[in-house]
């Protein structure tokens, strides 16, 4: 099995809680292996078993109620 890596920008994120939210949310999409956000620029790094298609990770934040900008 191949992993994927892919790279997106999440905006209004402020806190630590802010993270731990996105992180949830992302981290329940199906075949995602890990999660990792970065507070201060708003970049977030999953790896997941299969590309990702951006309406689901969209979707994700979007629930945690943050923007995916990229």
């Amino acid at each position: 099995m191949s992993t994927h890596t892919s790279t997106w920008t999440v905006t209004g994120m402020t806190c630590g809680h802010c993270v731990a939210s996105v992180t949830e949310e992302i981290a329940e999409i199906d075949g995602v292996e890990s999660v990792d956000v970065t507070l201060e620029s708003g970049e977030v790094v999953v790896t997941s078993n299969a590309p990702l298609e951006r309406v689901s990770v969209e979707r994700a934040v979007s629930e945690a109620g943050y923007e995916l900008t990229s």
